[in-house]
């Protein structure tokens, strides 16, 4: 089973004149994660592109609940919900390991288009990826 977890620190350069994590950063953070779940099952965003697949946000969301503060560690819980070979919608989670109170939740859609922006099916052009997408839903 693949980790779905992703482990990082609050930058400084992060937070607001509040002392706390801007909200923006949050999707950052979900980005983070996203592109660290695609390279554990085998669908490096790097290695998409060279490969004329190109993954562009088209939806998302953040709900804050907690702050997140300068040096707070925290981590991302990614999950792949849906996926069709043109489309995928992960959903996310953002806890303190302090306290694994949640900070944030969220979600992100992406399509796939290729060097000319022109959206298509993964499944026909990208079988093997498509293939590793499609078993890591849940």
């Amino acid at each position: 089973m693949i980790n779905n977890c992703y482990t990082r620190s609050a930058a400084y350069y992060e937070t607001d004149q509040m002392g706390i994590v801007h909200h923006t950063n949050h999707i950052r953070y979900y980005e983070e994660a996203r592109v660290d779940f695609m390279h554990k099952i085998g669908c490096d965003v790097k290695e998409l592109e060279q490969n004329g697949i190109y993954i562009p946000n088209i939806d998302a969301y953040a709900k804050y609940k907690k702050p997140i503060k300068f040096s707070d560690k925290f981590y991302v819980e990614v999950r792949l919900a849906q996926f069709n070979g043109t489309k995928m919608h992960y959903e996310y989670t953002v806890r303190l390991c302090e306290n694994d109170e949640i900070a944030s939740t969220g979600y992100t859609t992406h399509c796939f288009v290729d060097d000319d922006f022109k959206p298509f099916n993964l499944k026909k052009k990208f079988p093997v990826y498509y293939n590793r997408l499609a078993e890591s839903v849940t």
